[in-house]
């Protein structure tokens, strides 16, 4: 089987990492760090892509890293309307709808399509995108809510999730993604818990909309009526509490930290309050995967944790005794988000998967009776 050449691009909020991959192989891979003044000159996200093409591009000369062979550039998706996970090809109307954020949420990652188009323009390639943060494939039941007009949208860890869940019913069930049923989470400054049947995500919980489990950064799921209460005692905006939700809760709330290997430290030194925050952290992420497997009805091939937090022995220790009953419980430590855009681009030259068209439409629209 040929071996393809395979360059992503992930943009962060200051910096931008890259990876060449020969197959599976990584040949190269750097973080690169952009000044935070320089980005703050440019009024869109857009606008930064330019720079951010040019430092890139700067610093594989100075690594005589070469571009000329490379088959396809796999850049993080973002800023597109709700979709099917899969690996799509980069076209005029992602580019338009990821340069404008047609989601609304303005986010680095809407620069990955565009930087990948850059690269494939100027030396003749492919550009794809692999599970962007937009994929949608909740089912029916879990849309609905108890509030007339609002429906449930999850934003999630898909990427890592869905590269999870693929690797381990490769490597471990020898069977496809699409014959499995798992629950999946990503731990790490962000939580996601994740219900995957026969190949899709089909529930889950919003970290972006502080639903699922407190993280170092999220608040977490919590009363709605004991939230209102205590916007007004503490006089908060909508912006405040949407800041709880994404930056400014669960650790950072409680202590001023958001570093997991901090609070741990301070719980093995006797401090109470540390050591109750990261075991109610846990509790909280064991009470998630009960709720997705009740979602699977209980028919669950694997419980998989991925992200930095899975190191911590203690952490897979008490979610593997509290939720082992369920399904086998694996651990998969740490990140491969740039391992996992190159596998979806490789499963697709490969033929192992077809490439997806992005059509602009959302995935769900409304229920029927709606219209």
């Amino acid at each position: 089987m040929k071996k393809y050449k395979v360059l992503a691009l992930n943009p962060g909020s200051t910096s931008t990492k890259i990876a060449l991959f020969d197959g599976e192989e990584c040949l190269f891979s750097k973080n690169v760090s952009h000044d935070a003044g320089e980005l703050e000159k440019f009024a869109t996200l857009s606008e930064q892509l330019p720079y951010r093409r040019d430092m890139i591009l700067s610093l594989l000369k100075e690594a005589n890293v070469s571009l000329e062979d490379v088959d396809v550039f796999v850049g993080r998706g973002g800023g597109l309307v709700a979709m099917e996970g899969g690996t799509y090809e980069v076209t005029d109307l992602m580019l338009e709808h990821a340069k404008n954020c047609a989601n609304g949420v303005i986010h680095p990652a809407a620069l990955g399509s565009q930087l990948a188009n850059e690269f494939a323009q100027a030396y003749g390639a492919k550009a794809m995108v692999v599970n962007p943060p937009d994929v949608d494939e909740l089912h029916d039941l879990a849309r609905m809510t108890g509030i007339r007009g609002i429906h449930r949208i999850i934003h999630l860890h898909a990427l890592n999730l869905k590269e999870t869940a693929i690797r381990h019913s490769k490597n471990v069930m020898n069977k496809k993604y699409e014959e499995c049923n798992y629950v999946v989470c990503h731990i790490g400054g962000g939580i996601s818990v994740s219900a995957h049947r026969q190949g899709k995500m089909v529930d889950g919980y919003d970290i972006v909309g502080g639903e699922g489990p407190m993280a170092p950064t999220r608040c977490g799921s919590v009363s709605v009526a004991d939230l209102l209460q205590y916007m007004k005692k503490e006089n908060l905006e909508i912006a405040d509490v949407k800041k709880l939700c994404t930056r400014t809760g669960g650790f950072v709330s409680h202590t001023g930290i958001s570093d997991a290997l901090e609070l741990t430290k301070r719980a093995q030194a006797g401090d109470k309050y540390a050591e109750m925050l990261w075991n109610t952290m846990i509790y909280q992420i064991e009470k998630c995967i009960g709720s997705m497997a009740a979602v699977l009805h209980g028919k669950v091939d694997g419980i998989l944790l991925g992200g930095g937090m899975v190191y911590n022995e203690d952490l897979v220790r008490q979610i593997t005794e509290s939720c082992s009953f369920i399904a086998p419980v694996y651990a998969y430590p740490g990140e491969f988000e740039m391992e996992a855009m190159a596998a979806g681009a490789i499963r697709v030259l490969n033929g192992e998967e077809e490439v997806k068209e992005y059509t602009g439409k959302l995935v769900w629209d409304g229920f029927p009776w709606q219209e």
